[in-house]
């Protein structure tokens, strides 16, 4: 398996979280950020964390902070910066949405690194997970390119590159939800008693 030192960790907090109505990375569960689930599960398999986002209430956290070189674009945009920014060919992105996401399902993506792949996605429920993935640094130009082009999609980025999948387990399935609306986080928080 690579070395935490070959891998950053690029956490995507940037969103307009315009059907949450406020910044989603600020959200707790347990008494815990998103952000903060996010950076406790990927932190023991890399050796720099990134947060993508504009919102200089992250520099609070101590960790390097870009903001997206394209306004508004999107993921895809939010993946390009944080790529451009860090100093590895791997590199681990995670939503900040995902507040369940666990240190063990992240290593799966590592664990099962190739040279033939630029892509290591999640596989949840038969669907791939793009937000929860290994990317390799070389997808940064294709990412750019596409967006100079006004292409904003991440299914179609992602179709672009040599990705692999990998599925989860059944017991796992439930580390991947992510919460978009104020319904979900309900269902979330009523399901863990916070």
């Amino acid at each position: 398996m690579m070395e935490k030192k070959d891998i950053t960790g690029i956490i995507l907090a940037g969103g307009k979280s315009s059907r949450m109505g406020m910044d989603k990375g600020f959200l707790t569960l347990n008494d815990k950020s998103f952000v903060q689930c996010s950076i406790d599960a990927i932190k023991p398999l890399v050796s720099e964390i990134i947060i993508v986002s504009d919102h200089s209430d992250y520099d609070a956290l101590g960790y390097k902070r870009v903001a997206d070189t394209i306004k508004d674009a999107g993921p895809v945009a939010g993946i390009c910066s944080g790529l451009e920014a860090s100093n590895t060919n791997y590199n681990l992105v995670l939503s900040c949405d995902i507040p369940l996401i666990k240190t063990e399902v992240l290593e799966k993506l590592i664990i099962n690194a190739h040279d033939d792949f630029d892509i290591v996605q999640i596989e949840s429920h038969g669907k791939t997970m793009p937000l929860i993935a290994l990317y390799k640094q070389q997808c940064c130009s294709l990412f750019s390119n596409l967006l100079k082009k006004g292409e904003r999609r991440l299914r179609v980025a992602v179709g672009q590159c040599r990705v692999k999948n990998i599925a989860l387990h059944f017991n796992d399935h439930s580390t991947t939800m992510n919460v978009n609306t104020k319904e979900e986080l309900k269902q979330l928080k009523d399901a863990h008693n916070d």
